[in-house]
């Protein structure tokens, strides 16, 4: 049933060099004056201290051609900036009390224009992720010094062919997914020709509603967490997303509908199916999961190992009250499920599936705020053998510009071990996923056979 995509070709050739040139760079600041302010960060808004990129392609539109789209683009985020005024800001730590927060000082947001040699239909396929794309997203503006480097950089870069691609690179403490897709769409509204358009969705930029609780109250185990001992005062903590450098084997395995609905079959079979809803998301993490433990060369030495998986949640309707659908910050936490390597074996794939399904519904209010405690106390990170990603129905190839919807949208990732990625496809939308996974060379052998063999 699962097939590896482009299952003929093996690994699809990628360009190394894009051949591009940078032509300017600048900053866009709000087309009215804001509130100079100090934003205050969340204990989830911390940890995510690393820049996150994405990429969205276009194909040629003649009535939009790049120079008149980088244009209105300037316009937009310059109106989007006034109520994104974070955007706009500047990372700093309080010389008080040492936290990090956001100086809203209307320093900007970066913008760079460029081109490249090639046409869209010449750069590869856009699914397989090519770490070159990064170039179309690019982290920092030359000439800025660190301390004044702007947390949001957007990038046009047009092909020879009349399209282009829209890079974003912006610190991932600002948005999470769901915000982030509400920030496009609100650069979209913003990229017609009629300035006075209102925005489709106000953003709540109020991240004290997600403050620890005074004193706070951890009042669960959190075994997904993991504390690190650090000065006291010093927040420069590394991101739980660096690696070193591996040498792994990257595929991406795609599941069709009819995969994912067969999945959905399994989960209901056996003793152990549960009455709750089984869902897309449950079904292919829950499969991930027992691929990812079982070709793992430690479970070869220890078979009756504990294999931990994590994955988001978003917190905003679990809170009482519930957060605004609208809040332009970080709002997802880790679940998790944890189960020896054995059962995950031996054991009926219902039961798999019961406890990625469970390890979301432990996410209640009292166990969220039990988190954002917990990081109040503790300087610390996720814990688990790995991530499952998902990026597959955030929707950012639905947003619609004034020059349509993109051919294509996705996150620029680095193959890591420890994190597997969901997509969606290109052709087949939310209706099929992709997942990228990178391993040593024999762990991957092993993760490809078990992915398909526990498909049928």
């Amino acid at each position: 049933m699962g097939t590896l995509y482009q299952e003929e070709l093996e690994t699809p050739a990628i360009l190394q060099d894009l051949k591009i040139t940078y032509h300017d760079s600048s900053l866009i600041f709000p087309s009215k004056e804001t509130e100079k302010r100090i934003m205050f960060l969340s204990n989830i808004d911390k940890i995510l201290n690393f820049n996150v990129q994405t990429v969205h392609f276009f194909p040629r539109n003649s009535k939009f051609p790049p120079e008149a789209v980088t244009q209105r683009l300037k316009d937009a985020l310059s109106r989007v900036l006034v109520h994104y005024d974070f955007l706009a800001g500047r990372l700093r730590t309080n010389p008080e009390t040492g936290r990090m927060e956001i100086n809203c000082n209307a320093g900007g947001a970066g913008f760079v224009v460029a081109s490249t040699e090639f046409a869209l239909d010449e750069i590869g396929d856009l699914v397989y992720p090519n770490p070159v794309f990064q170039d179309f997203a690019v982290q920092s503006l030359k000439g800025s010094k660190a301390e004044d480097q702007p947390l949001c950089i957007v990038q046009v870069t047009s092909f020879k062919c009349g399209g282009f691609v829209l890079g974003f690179s912006t610190n991932h403490c600002l948005f999470d997914g769901l915000s982030f897709k509400h920030f496009l769409e609100n650069l979209a509204s913003q990229a017609y020709a009629d300035d006075k358009l209102p925005l489709p969705i106000i953003p709540c930029n109020n991240r004290a509603l997600l403050a620890a609780r005074s004193p706070p109250r951890v009042t669960f185990p959190h075994p997904e967490l993991l504390p690190l001992p650090l000065p006291a005062g010093d927040e420069a903590c590394p991101s739980v997303f660096d690696c070193s450098p591996q040498d792994l084997d990257a595929k991406v395995l795609r599941l069709s509908s009819d995969d994912i609905a067969h999945l959905k079959i399994m989960a209901k079979m056996g003793p152990n199916r549960g009455t709750s809803k089984i869902t897309g998301f449950n079904v292919v993490t829950a499969h991930i999961w027992r691929c990812k433990a079982l070709s793992c060369s430690e479970t070869v030495e220890n078979p009756s190992r504990i294999s931990t998986v994590l994955y988001a949640v978003d917190i905003r309707s679990r809170l009482r009250p519930p957060l605004p659908i609208s809040y332009s910050g970080n709002a997802v936490l880790s679940a998790y499920a944890m189960a020896s390597c054995t059962d995950l074996e031996s054991g009926p794939f219902s039961r798999i599936v019961e406890m990625v399904t469970e390890g979301a519904a432990r996410i209640t209010d009292e166990y969220a705020w039990s988190v954002i405690d917990w990081g109040e106390t503790y300087m610390g990170f996720p814990n688990g053998e790995f991530l499952v990603s998902s990026w597959w129905r955030l929707g950012f190839q639905e947003v619609e510009y004034p020059w349509g919807k993109p051919k294509y949208s996705c996150p620029i990732v680095y193959h890591r071990k420890d994190i597997i990625l969901l997509f969606p496809d290109i052709n087949d939308g939310v209706n099929a996923v992709n997942v990228l996974v990178a391993l040593p060379k024999d762990e991957m052998k092993k993760f490809q056979a078990l992915f398909y063999k526990f498909l049928n």
